[in-house]
């Protein structure tokens, strides 16, 4: 798929938008990654602070020893995960694709064309008054944000993403790779980008009404 064909709606580039861990060889352009960035910067921020910062790896070398980091995070978020049961076969072939797939990404992470890692500076957040600290909300409320528009931008340019934050297993390993101040800052996302080798689609989904309360909690029915 050309990564410059016309980008499509938004809407459904949001309902398409999932994860693709299989990149084919085609390159991307470096044009589209900045309108990618861009749409990320254009992401809601609380006061306004954009807290975030972007390194693009696209040169093997950075992207080969960040790989590295990814795969043995990744080895070691796999071993640690608990026998799963489950209520029918369809889950568990479900699962077991997921599975394939995070595997494959964590064993082929360098060959995707571009990877952008998410920062996140550490920084107060919030405040105090006479009464105490005022929790006004995550920091990374004005991060994931960001992240969410570039994977959906993506999208609409043909590019398939995928968010993953197991990296943070070693995360001050790879700080230091990227030559990020380990004391000023934490990785909120990683994300590889390339040309998918398989189909967007809408990804399955409890349906919304299943989560939906209308006005108070437990009231699953609308309003007339």
């Amino acid at each position: 798929m050309n990564a410059r064909a016309a980008p499509i709606g938004a809407v459904e580039a949001i309902m398409t938008t999932r994860a693709m861990r299989r990149f084919t060889d085609d390159p991307v352009d470096l044009e589209v990654v900045r309108t990618c960035l861009a749409a990320a910067q254009q992401a809601p921020s609380g006061g306004n602070v954009q807290p975030q910062q972007y390194v693009v790896l696209t040169d093997d070398e950075p992207k080969g020893r960040i790989a590295d980091i990814y795969r043995r995070s990744f080895d070691r978020y796999e071993a640690s995960l608990p026998v799963r049961e489950f209520r029918d076969e369809s889950q568990r072939a479900a699962w077991e694709r997921t599975s394939a797939a995070s595997r494959h990404l964590a064993d082929h992470l360098a060959a995707a064309p571009v990877i952008v890692v998410f920062l996140q500076p550490l920084m107060p957040w919030g405040g105090r008054d006479d009464e105490g600290e005022l929790d006004i909300g995550r920091l990374d409320a004005s991060v994931y944000p960001a992240v969410q528009n570039f994977c959906v931008a993506a999208r609409a340019h043909g590019l398939g993403t995928a968010l993953t934050t197991v990296i943070r297993v070693h995360s001050a390993e790879a700080l230091e790779v990227l030559g990020v101040p380990v004391d000023r800052f934490e990785i909120a996302a990683l994300v590889p980008v390339g040309v998918p080798s398989g189909r967007f689609g809408v990804a399955p989904r409890r349906p919304a009404g299943k989560a939906t309360h209308w006005n108070t909690y437990g009231n699953r029915e609308p309003p007339n």
